[in-house]
């Protein structure tokens, strides 16, 4: 499937900012499910020090400064992709017990173990609890594969959870989340990612866009979409399969990533150091639109 994604952010300030030094992922990155057509950022007002790599993750990071005085300020991400089937629409009912793949992420020393273990310790946003472990457990039965267990993890969260985007800042703790059981999409993978890792697994933060379609009858609203989050599992021998708790879905080619990380301190879309501006207003439009197949 084929898709350009345009993801336009907009701050508006009360007061004048002389400068500001910006970080950004929001340019897609290539994976085994995705290729990157193109991609452009559009920067008002006109940046200096532009400069584009990988950040350790292998994430498309642009850095960039903003030295004219400005009380508006706009990034425009324009990017065209190619979405493939993921591993997540196979059938993966056979694989190893997850008791197995515990002992494999203590002991192997396989280069791809290797770099999934380091997503099985805290990171910033999500720290390991007995709650969460008593959360994760009754999916995770003595000997049950791997991918049944996450699966029925992932319908548990998706049928306990409300979606409730006034609940939540992206400083609530995963606890109160777990606790309330109400949250957006990135508190849900949070929660999910922190119940797996409290059992000793690996699992890592996914961020992006899913494809999302009107009512029957109706036009898709231009800039009506938003940015998304799920969260991947690693399986030996397979590697790292999608699940989304906040639709009830193993991701397919309607999802489109662009950044993966610990959780979302490590794909944050913006962030940097602002001189002057005061107080603020945020506007943020994304729109996903099917080219083809």
């Amino acid at each position: 499937m084929f898709y350009r994604v345009t993801h336009t952010t907009s701050y508006e300030y009360t007061g004048m900012v002389g400068r500001s030094y910006n970080e950004a992922r929001l340019l897609p990155r290539e994976c085994s499910h995705q290729k990157l057509i193109s991609s452009r950022l559009e920067i008002t007002p006109k940046e200096t020090d532009f400069r584009l790599r990988e950040d350790f993750f292998g994430n498309n990071i642009a850095y960039f400064a903003v030295t004219e005085p400005h009380g508006i300020f706009t990034i425009t991400a324009v990017s065209e992709v190619e979405v493939l089937g993921q591993n997540g629409q196979l059938d993966f009912s056979g694989s190893a017990s997850w008791e197995a793949v515990k002992e494999i992420l203590l002991q192997d020393k396989h280069v791809d173990v290797l770099e999934a273990r380091q997503y099985t310790l805290d990171s910033p946003y999500i720290k390991t609890s007995p709650e969460l472990a008593a959360y994760a457990l009754p999916s995770f039965t003595p000997g049950r594969p791997m991918f049944d267990a996450v699966h029925e993890l992932m319908q548990r969260i998706f049928n306990d959870f409300t979606f409730d985007p006034e609940f939540t800042t992206l400083s609530t703790p995963v606890q109160t989340v777990l606790e309330h059981k109400r949250g957006v999409c990135q508190d849900f993978a949070h929660v999910a990612i922190g119940c797996i890792r409290s059992i000793g697994l690996a699992a890592r933060y996914v961020s992006g866009y899913i494809e999302t379609l009107p009512p029957p009858g109706q036009e898709k609203l231009v800039g009506s979409d938003a940015s998304h989050a799920w969260f991947s599992v690693f399986l030996p021998n397979i590697g790292w399969v999608d699940f989304d708790p906040t639709n009830n879905q193993i991701p397919g080619d309607q999802h489109i990533v662009v950044a993966w990380g610990r959780g979302y301190g490590d794909v944050t879309p913006l962030k940097g150091v602002v001189f002057g501006g005061d107080s603020h207003e945020l506007e943020v439009s994304v729109d996903v639109a099917r080219l083809g197949s």
